[in-house]
């Protein structure tokens, strides 16, 4: 038996674990922040849901602000967090990067976290999707179940790598295949896509791969009107349409974002820019149409379990 030394000795230590615990824990509050809408069902939402995912895992408060697509309200936005104990930010898309090299200056005890940009300082991290082998295997599956052998490629931007490797993916599995690539430039340019996917499909593609995440669901919609098929983009959007949507090239945001917290939590959240690719499990390809034959999701999966242990694409 313990006596009273020994009982308030042990007492002393467990409550010197537990500060020890609580200390080492970085992670206060998180906030979020969208160019757009959390409602669009692709880029957004995936942003939003990673958000959630941090609040019940990691059982912190979290914030986020929609149409922060200016410096001005970006900064209006982070001072706004400050002052609630928000030490880390996500910045969901590409534009943040630059925002967020000139406001973390002001912001030393706060850690900002963008998309595909270049994070430049000790307190900002800009987070990578190699992209290029999910629209490799994307393109795989076009061309297999193109019968006009014409697929196309809708995009936002030409710096986009999983439209070259959607081009070398649709080649491989078919070299007969003519690969269309237009590019709308702009995420969110419904009109000007939708266009551009009724060319697409006026010139015989009977495969269309809508990169880009705020067109992406209309294109999809106007796709299915025309009896033809679509590779998803981002998120799984086998919902969208379960026959039509071949399959999808996704992104998982929220998993990443969970991951990024746990790191930032622990204090090994590096600054600069970092990638993420099949091997970290944060992307994958989305659920089969019952109309790509059960043979060829076989290989599909095989060749990708090859490329997550040696990082080589099929040829």
């Amino acid at each position: 038996m313990l006596g009273r030394f020994g009982i308030i000795l042990l007492c002393i230590l467990l409550l010197g674990a537990c500060a020890q615990t609580k200390s080492s824990e970085k992670l206060q509050k998180v906030g979020l922040l969208v160019p757009e809408t959390v409602n669009d069902q692709v880029w957004g939402t995936m942003g939003f849901k990673g958000l959630l995912t941090i609040q019940s895992q990691m059982k912190v408060d979290v914030f986020y602000k929609e149409g922060m697509n200016s410096q001005a309200v970006v900064e209006s936005a982070v001072k706004e967090f400050a002052q609630k104990g928000v030490n880390l930010i996500f910045g969901h898309g590409s534009e943040y990067a630059e925002y967020f090299n000139t406001i973390s200056k002001d912001y030393p005890k706060i850690h900002f976290v963008s998309f595909n940009g270049d994070a430049k300082n000790s307190n900002t991290t800009s987070l990578n999707f190699k992209a290029h082998a999910m629209g490799y295997f994307g393109g795989m599956v076009a061309a297999h179940m193109s019968k006009t052998k014409k697929v196309g490629v809708l995009a936002a931007y030409e710096w986009q790598p999983e439209i070259e490797g959607f081009y070398q993916g649709a080649k491989l599995e078919n070299k007969d295949t003519q690969v269309s690539i237009e590019y709308v430039g702009n995420w969110d340019d419904k009109t000007k896509a939708m266009q551009l996917a009724d060319q697409m499909m006026d010139n015989g593609v009977d495969v269309v791969y809508p990169a880009g995440d705020g067109f992406n669901v209309p294109v999809i919609e106007r796709v299915k009107e025309r009896g033809l098929f679509v590779i998803g983009y981002v998120s799984d959007q086998s919902d969208l349409g379960e026959s039509m949507v071949l399959t999808s090239t996704v992104q998982q945001v929220d998993k990443l974002y969970e991951k990024v917290a746990d790191e930032y939590n622990r204090g090994k959240l590096n600054g600069g820019n970092l990638s993420f690719d099949f091997q970290d499990n944060v992307i994958s390809l989305g659920k089969f149409s019952p109309l790509v034959p059960k043979d060829f999701i076989g290989q599909m999966n095989r060749q990708i379990d090859i490329y997550k242990e040696s990082g080589k694409l099929p040829k």
